[in-house]
């Protein structure tokens, strides 16, 4: 599994390959006025987050540092997903973590606490970073810039596959 989600977060390194730092920053209508920098930094965190937790075996993504640099430089989102990449090059195993999750809309609400793997966390990081992706493919695709990216970036495996069948 390491290996998808390490294509998965390459895709998006070469995507930031090709963009400048006004096309990384720029709020778009269609997005709400967010930018692709934003949705990048979001992708990048959830993995943070995962990571941090590994020692504690707690993962928390409400607890995200939310840090700007990965939003709007590029270099340092670039550099991020190669730390990111090297992490899960050293991945051996699966073991127990604690999923703390709070859903409440008001502040000081009680935390859920949910059993999971940190194997499951990662298919869930995959998943969230494919979702991602098919809003930055939004951004891409306003800014006329989908040159950049394969034509099925943002779409899940199951979606590839499914459209491969049915191209046959």
């Amino acid at each position: 599994m390491t290996g998808h989600i390490i294509n998965n977060l390459l895709e998006i390194k070469n995507l930031l390959n090709g963009l400048n730092a006004d096309q990384y920053n720029r709020k778009l209508e269609i997005l709400s006025e967010a930018s692709i920098g934003q949705h990048v930094r979001h992708i990048l965190e959830f993995y943070q987050c995962l990571f941090k937790g590994k020692e504690s075996k707690i993962v928390n993504y409400d607890a995200r540092q939310r840090d700007l640099m990965l939003e709007t430089n590029l270099q340092f989102a670039t550099n991020t997903i190669e730390e990111i990449v090297i992490a899960l090059k050293e991945v051996k195993c699966d073991f127990t973590v604690t999923f703390v999750a709070d859903y409440s809309v008001i502040e000081n609400q009680n935390a859920t606490n949910i059993q999971s793997s940190f194997y499951r966390e990662l298919a869930y990081n995959l998943e969230h970073s494919i979702h991602h992706q098919a809003l930055i493919k939004v951004a891409i695709t306003e800014m006329e810039l989908t040159s950049l990216v394969k034509d099925n970036f943002g779409y899940a495996p199951s979606t590839i596959r499914h459209i491969k069948v049915c191209a046959q």
